[in-house]
């Protein structure tokens, strides 16, 4: 397989072309397989409408491939050809579909076949590649994913392996052979000029990564490193239509999982992209239960288009299982824009504001009084309570300047919804999107990748950049379960969420319960029906240098235990602000109603980084099956083991005790049967016949072939 991609150009139906003919059956494709390399482990792309490959064959191979994953067989249902002998359409069905003829034979073999209804249709399009045109995934009948080595269609493909990322030649800059869209072709090995700056909405057919000297044996080096210690490593690149490599995306295991826990709230980081850096890097990135960034995959985009950044959000998707995040935050950019609004239709989108405030040196720093428009920008972002305030603000600061006509102030205000805070107020943010001024995003690879560092480079420090953040994370962990935390105050509040978040999360929430004695007044102004207005008064700092009071909004509901204030900190941050405590404390609360503890900032919580396979259920009776199941169960007790020394000690032992007590069955079941052989006059120690049932299985690892034997003996009374 040369390659795939994931496209969403229209798929167009040709059939009335008059030179075609049509014939069925398997047209010798078991043939082509040996050309193409063994069947590897794991295939994570079921196929879809859209995937292009560049030859017939390469279909059939990464059909084949998804098949025996699956645990079904192929078959060519159908082939078009056209009068010069030219291929142009295909199907390729699951060989339990349609049924065979009846036979008049005394002994007819039995049906098989259940008229399934999974296949695949593909169709020769005008870039010569072949695209999927419709799939069905569905099966009427079980399939098991580890059967598929008893169908003819797998017969020439190796059992549960992987085809190793090699170089074509001896020269440094050919080709790497990746499995899922497998070719990095980079013609020529001049030096690297990768587009970048401001994104452009033009597509550029042409456009590919330029890799430098060392590029292509580090990407080799790196993949087929993590292919070995990652069995749920996932990659998937897209080459332009003379096969080169134009765009890559990757992720690890503990990205993949971390995205089930903390994928409510995903930012994009562009920096690399818009800064031109050597590395042209988009990083997807989210933040977990202590507030540290945690990434959730990485990218490397040769052009900055529309049509490349779409890619890249539907490989990660893909990725994700094809869940999308509740909410997303990118650079304000047109192109990254469109392409959200394209994969990701239902999150809400949002952009990074300390970027657009960082730029605003850049587009104001040459108009008369500069510094007082900057003001008066940050009054109107920053200090706004309501819409109708911001607008108010904003309207005022451009008819005082002049600035009616000055294009970026233009389109800032147009997205003002995604941006400027008072909007975004009932949007849940995490703490990832940054509303207080001067406050800075630091990237991911900070210290780790900067302008000049090359692609070989990165990827020798991608490995020691997550490990630090790994570690990070683990240090947060064993202080916040094994360490008190010092509090400050004796609020009930206070003590009630010691028990249940973080540290990291406890000193944030701690800057609000301080700041209550700041709120000196609090006053009900409006008493009607089951919610009551509040009316809460604190001195806040201006511009860094003065305070004035300001009087906040509390909403509060007696009856559901509600509160809700005009400042939006609780969707910003995720705990409740001063002012809504303040309000609680009031009315004699001591504890923060339930819907306000969100559980992902809990310490509480076990969080395994291993990637659940489960499909449910297994057959007990099937020893593959329990095979199966039960390496998926050992490997989480071997995460949760190699956690701790006092943890590993406990795991050994617990595995001691379980071996000691299956072998005293096993000890046991032995003499109940030879004891019952003996009253049945059998002698134990003659096997009459024995079966022994061997199954090769690929490991849920992926990258290992593993053999269970299951020996069966059966005894018969001796003849008379």
């Amino acid at each position: 397989m040369d390659g795939v991609s994931l496209n969403t150009d229209p798929v167009v139906d040709d059939d009335a072309d008059a030179d075609e003919f049509e014939i069925e059956g398997d047209c010798g494709m078991a043939k082509c397989i040996s050309q193409s390399g063994v069947i590897q482990g794991e295939n994570p792309l079921p196929p879809v409408v859209g995937m292009e490959f560049d030859s017939y064959e390469d279909v059939y191979y990464f059909y084949n491939c998804y098949a025996k994953e699956q645990g079904f067989g192929v078959r060519v249902s159908n082939t078009w050809y056209r009068k010069t002998k030219e291929r142009y359409r295909g199907k390729l069905s699951c060989s339990s579909a349609g049924f065979k003829k009846k036979s008049e034979a005394n002994r007819p073999r039995p049906e098989t076949r259940t008229g399934c209804p999974a296949m695949i249709k593909f169709r020769l399009m005008e870039n010569k590649r072949w695209r999927i045109i419709e799939v069905e995934l569905d099966h009427n009948h079980l399939i098991s994913a580890v059967s598929g080595k008893f169908y003819k269609s797998h017969k020439q493909l190796g059992i549960g392996t992987k085809r190793a990322l090699q170089l074509d030649s001896a020269e440094e800059v050919q080709k790497v052979r990746l499995f899922r869209t497998v070719v990095i072709d980079v013609e020529g090995n001049g030096s690297v000029e990768v587009s970048s700056g401001e994104f452009r909405s033009s597509h550029n057919q042409t456009s590919q990564l330029r890799l430098k000297d060392g590029d292509a044996q580090a990407i080799h080096n790196y993949f087929s490193h993590l292919q070995l210690i990652d069995p749920n490593f996932f990659y998937v690149v897209d080459l332009n239509e003379k096969g080169c490599l134009r765009n890559l995306f990757w992720s690890n295991t503990r990205s993949r999982v971390a995205y089930g826990y903390f994928g409510d709230v995903v930012a994009v980081d562009t920096i690399c992209l818009t800064d031109k850096y050597q590395v042209p890097l988009v990083s997807f990135i989210g933040v977990n239960h202590h507030g540290q960034s945690v990434l959730l995959g990485c990218g490397l985009l040769a052009g900055d288009t529309i049509e490349a950044c779409t890619w890249l959000f539907r490989a990660w998707l893909t990725c994700m299982l094809g869940r999308p995040p509740q909410v997303i935050i990118t650079d304000q950019c047109r192109t990254l824009q469109a392409a959200v609004a394209d994969v990701f239709p239902r999150a809400f989108h949002c952009l990074c504001l300390p970027h657009i405030m960082q730029k605003v040196p850049e587009k104001l720093g040459g108009l008369y009084e500069y510094e007082s428009i900057r003001m008066a920008l940050n009054n109107a972002v920053y200090y706004s309570l309501r819409p109708e305030e911001f607008e108010a603000t904003w309207e005022d600061m451009i008819h005082h300047y002049g600035l009616r006509n000055h294009v970026w102030l233009q389109m800032l205000y147009e997205d003002r919804r995604q941006w400027v805070p008072v909007y975004l107020k009932e949007i849940f943010l995490a703490g990832m999107l940054l509303t207080r001024p001067n406050e800075v995003v630091e990237s991911f690879f900070d210290g780790y990748l900067d302008k000049h560092t090359s692609l070989k480079e990165f990827l020798d420090k991608y490995d020691q950049a997550l490990q630090a953040n790994h570690q990070l994370e683990v240090l947060a962990d064993m202080e916040s379960r094994n360490s008190g935390f010092m509090l400050q105050s004796t609020c009930y509040f206070e003590l009630q969420l010691a028990k249940l978040y973080t540290n990291n999360i406890l000193r944030k929430f701690e800057r609000e319960v301080e700041g209550m004695y700041s709120c000196f007044c609090t006053r009900q102004i409006n008493g009607e029906g089951e919610v009551i207005t509040y009316m809460v008064r604190e001195q806040i700092e201006v511009d860094g240098n003065r305070r004035e009071s300001r009087d906040f909004e509390v909403l509060y509901n007696a009856t559901e235990m509600e509160v809700l204030c005009v400042c939006g900190l609780f969707n910003f941050k995720g705990y409740l602000c001063r002012h809504a405590l303040s309000v609680l404390h009031q009315n004699g609360i001591e504890e923060i109603p339930p819907q306000y503890v969100v559980s992902r900032w809990r310490k509480d919580i076990k969080r395994s980084y291993v990637l659940n396979h489960s499909n449910g259920g297994i057959d007990i009776n099937n020893p593959v099956h329990r095979y199966d199941h039960l390496y998926k169960c050992i490997m989480q007790v071997v995460e949760e083991g190699r956690k701790s020394e006092v943890r590993y000690k406990d795991t050994v032992q617990a595995l001691d005790q379980i071996l000691r007590k299956l072998n005293l069955k096993i000890e046991a079941q032995k003499r109940s049967v030879s004891s019952e052989n003996q009253t049945n006059g059998m002698d134990p120690t003659i096997p009459i016949s024995a079966t022994v049932i061997t199954a090769s299985m690929a490991a849920p690892a992926g990258n290992r072939t593993r053999v269970c034997t299951v020996a069966g003996y059966y005894s018969t009374t001796r003849p008379l």
